[in-house]
């Protein structure tokens, strides 16, 4: 637990002035910690053992994460991202083909997959913080407070596991604890810098918002159970890796860009 809190707070003075900052050097930050968690997941199935679609999955991401108000390039070509995502996936299967099936069909959904999942996450993260601080701290102390309920009120009240077969520490009591941490945090954060006109659409965004992150907790926990990996990396010593420590972000931060939350 030291480890972890003395991880956490460098992490934090490290990360936090770039957020404040803002502009290119946020981007450049979000691009290097997008990248290594890209890569980290790719390592989980071994695909960097295939430099060539690793890279093209890279430019994949990296087009993703290209903000809504600098895409100029597309204009310039008369293109789009999808349409980039589509040349990418020919070039993935057509790489299948030039190395007889020993890189598969499924090797190229998984890349595809993983870039979307991991770019698209920390596209709205981006896009978060060009809409305004208030609501980038609303959603990290949204899981932070999901974190550290679930935590104590696991290991204080938790005697039904959640997910046994994807997470076996998990409780229901400790899911329903984060959940109600995460809505006194987010009530106390409403009357001090607002975030919405409603203090009850708050507690209900607060609550869908505490349990994707669940998920997306749950979703980290899949991947390293079926690739038998304990952490996705050793970046971050008592955390594990980038995608640890960021998963539940790649699910809450598109949510509350889905429901418009964040305007």
């Amino acid at each position: 637990m030291k480890l972890r809190i003395i991880t956490a707070v460098i992490a934090i003075l490290l990360f936090f002035p770039f957020v404040f900052i803002g502009k290119m050097p946020f981007f450049i930050v979000m691009y290097l910690i997008s990248s290594i968690g890209l890569l980290e997941l790719l390592r989980m199935r071994n695909m960097t053992s295939y430099p060539i679609p690793t890279l093209f999955t890279l430019l994949l991401m990296w087009v993703l994460l290209l903000p809504s108000t600098n895409i100029f390039l597309f204009n310039q070509f008369d293109t789009s991202k999808s349409e980039f995502t589509l040349v990418i996936v020919l070039i993935l299967l057509g790489y299948t083909v030039l190395v007889k099936n020993k890189f598969t069909f499924e090797d190229a959904g998984f890349l595809v997959l993983s870039a979307i999942y991991v770019g698209l996450g920390f596209y709205y993260f981006m896009e978060t913080q060009t809409a305004g601080l208030h609501y980038i701290f609303y959603g990290i102390l949204v899981i932070l407070a999901t974190d550290t309920g679930a935590y104590f009120f696991g290991r204080l009240l938790g005697k039904r596991k959640l997910w046994p077969e994807i997470s076996p520490n998990k409780t229901i009591e400790g899911a329903v604890g984060g959940i109600l941490l995460a809505c006194l945090v987010a009530i106390i954060f409403q009357l001090v810098t607002p975030v919405h006109s409603s203090m009850y659409i708050v507690i209900i965004v607060t609550v869908f918002a505490s349990a994707c992150g669940q998920v997306g907790d749950l979703v980290e926990s899949a991947f390293k159970r079926y690739y038998k990996v304990k952490d996705s990396g050793k970046l971050l010593p008592g955390h594990g890796g980038i995608l640890d420590r960021f998963d539940s972000w790649l699910f809450v931060f598109p949510f509350l860009h889905f429901i418009q939350f964040i305007s």
